[in-house]
């Protein structure tokens, strides 16, 4: 199966900034693709390019299997985006915005349809609401409408929970979770929320200063057998040395005074937490840190060194 949007080599300059440098990756049919980097790493930049709003110094997008700027107005019928903010007019009400960015598609688009992508996006009671009355997470749901109002294959969202409450974050988690499972759509999100990224997407791509640090499936990439355990107790002479001289001691990751970092699946937390109990140390917190956070600042630090 041919990948629904892919980049090869994409290089972007602005005066001497390298914004984007050399990047390649594809995104397969039916995934939501987690695009991952720091503020100015280079990911609206990259999603910019993707959509031929900015042209690339070098590298080429291919769409459906199809080079993009040889046929750019016939392939973006395939894509819907956000990129940052939606620009909508506020003395409007959602269902003009809706109705005005549908006509400009081009495409005939039933009113039945309109009603339809406003009730999957949330705002069906609202439509006839001035914009400039919604609030912030209305606003992105909205812009999410305009998006899927002409049916397109790929859904490209830029930071789509920034500026949300945590309402609001949850509730576009949900719409990207019900996109992507029950209406078939491949979603490529960017974030600067790891956490989030962490619980919808399948795949990830990370990039620092413009470059691919890793691509692949999150589920392999976030190895629970990797997963490090920070645990606060007493401090405790004896206890570390019983550590040492233990099975455990091939899974210590860190040891010292006071703190204990351990590297293990979570399945063995337990064992190991009545084994502690047993040597009489005197635990005070056990925490994970084995999210996307933590992996994605070891590769970015690994990756500036």
């Amino acid at each position: 199966m041919k990948p629904v949007i892919s980049a090869k080599n994409l290089t972007k300059s602005f005066k001497e900034f390298k914004a984007v440098d050399d990047l390649s990756f594809s995104i397969e049919q039916g995934s939501v693709y987690g695009f991952l980097g720091e503020n100015g790493a280079g990911k609206s930049t990259t999603m910019r390019m993707l959509l031929g709003l900015i042209r690339p110094d070098a590298g080429q997008v291919f769409i459906k299997g199809r080079e993009f700027t040889s046929r750019r107005r016939y392939l973006l019928k395939y894509v819907g985006a956000i990129i940052e903010r939606p620009d909508l007019y506020g003395f409007l009400s959602g269902w003009d915005n809706l109705r005005m960015m549908a006509l400009l598609s081009r495409k005939p688009i039933r009113r039945k349809q309109l009603y339809e992508v406003l009730e999957l996006v949330g705002l069906r009671g609202r439509e006839q609401d001035k914009v400039k009355d919604y609030s912030q997470g209305m606003k992105q749901r909205l812009g999410i409408a305009i998006a899927l109002v002409h049916e397109p294959d790929l859904l490209i969202l830029d930071e789509p929970t920034n500026g949300l409450d945590p309402q609001g974050i949850a509730e576009m988690r949900s719409l990207i979770l019900k996109l992507s499972r029950e209406h078939q759509k491949t979603i490529l999100v960017s974030s600067h929320l790891l956490y989030e990224i962490e619980q919808i997407a399948t795949q990830m791509l990370i990039i620092h200063r413009g470059k691919k640090v890793i691509e692949g499936n999150v589920a392999e990439l976030l190895d629970p057998k990797e997963t490090l355990f920070d645990i606060r107790m007493e401090p405790d002479d004896m206890v570390l040395r019983s550590l040492r001289e233990s099975r455990w001691q091939p899974y210590v990751a860190e040891a010292g005074q006071g703190m204990l970092t351990m590297k293990m699946h979570p399945r063995q937390m337990p064992e190991l937490n009545r084994w502690l109990v047993h040597q009489h140390a005197a635990i005070l917190e056990i925490r994970s840190r084995h999210s996307l956070e933590a992996y994605f600042l070891s590769l970015t630090h690994e990756a500036a060194r």
